[in-house]
């Protein structure tokens, strides 16, 4: 029997879709890593197991039980326990203050037993108790984020993408401290955007294409990295680009091309006083130019009164 079974699970945002019937289990003690492209749809899918985001359709059982509908607190009681992408630490808060709130259904006395129990395991998280987890390194939060996890002894693990953000160093500690949960018989989900943390870490891998999952495989049938490419339909990013087509020849292709003329240049535009003018203005100064003409009646005669010659 399976400790989780999704089955034909769609969901989306909006008007969007994002899964497209997702199925698979995970037995107990098993840890599980989702590999995929971005946009598989690999975050989504535990949005989904942890009451986040509601399904549209499917169903997912844990240990026996349908949970699809419950809420995200209410799967908490049932034995789910998250650490989100980002980790989702309270940075203003101090190490012991986020480790209690991962407590917070428990009693003082249980509390106290299980985050002695963690501290052993992660005694930087004792050193720096009294510490803001804001001011902690990226590891030491990573770590923090799975002991506040642990705190509450669920039946299931997930873990979304928990070495964004690491450095090498810190990505070796978490993985060697996720690898012994593994081996205690924990049961881990992970979804993981570094192949190599992915297959170090998983008993089988899930592919997901598309908001499908599209295969399982083992860790040790991956290590090709061509082969892994091609599983997760990404064989065109493998190395050698694609081969560009050639573009269509144009129409007359073949032909010899046309001798054109040269075009003439054009008349410079005269600047200036030499500037064209418009017509209105060039009307205007013509008018205003043109030579006044006489009146077309006689000319007057030199005498006063204008009278003709006399008679004898």
């Amino acid at each position: 029997m399976s400790l989780l079974s999704v089955s034909d699970v769609v969901a989306g945002y909006g008007s969007h879709t994002v899964l497209h019937g997702v199925s698979f289990e995970v037995g107990p003690g098993e840890a599980v890593s989702m590999v995929g492209l971005n946009g598989a749809g690999k975050s989504v899918t535990l949005r989904c197991i942890s009451g986040i985001l509601p399904p549209w359709s499917g169903r997912i059982v844990l240990e026996g039980a349908d949970i699809t509908r419950r809420s995200a607190e209410q799967r908490s009681a049932a034995g789910i326990a998250t650490v989100p992408q980002g980790r989702g630490i309270f940075p203003d808060l101090s190490v012991e203050q986020n480790l209690r709130l991962g407590g917070y259904r428990l009693t003082n006395r249980t509390y106290r037993q299980r985050r002695d129990e963690l501290v052993e395991r992660f005694p930087i998280l004792a050193q720096r108790a009294e510490q803001k987890a804001g001011s902690l390194s990226g590891g030491e939060q990573a770590m923090l984020a799975v002991a506040r996890a642990l705190l509450s002894r669920p039946r299931l693990l997930v873990l979304d993408e928990p070495t964004a953000g690491l450095s090498p160093s810190a990505t070796g500690v978490l993985l060697r401290f996720l690898s012994a949960l593994r081996d205690q018989g924990n049961t881990i989900l992970m979804v993981e955007q570094n192949v190599t943390f992915a297959l170090a870490l998983a008993h089988r891998v899930l592919l997901m294409q598309r908001g499908q999952v599209v295969a399982t495989a083992s860790p040790e049938s991956l290590t090709d990295r061509q082969l892994l490419l091609d599983a997760l339909g990404a064989g065109e990013l493998s190395g050698s680009p694609a081969p560009v087509p050639e573009p269509a020849p144009a129409r007359g292709a073949g032909k010899a091309p046309a001798r054109r003329r040269p075009a003439k240049k054009a008349a410079a535009a005269p600047t200036g006083a030499r500037a064209a003018k418009t017509p209105a203005k060039a009307a205007a100064e013509g008018k205003a130019a043109a030579p006044r003409r006489r009146s077309a009646g006689p000319r007057p005669s030199d005498g006063a009164g204008g009278g003709g010659s006399t008679g004898s």
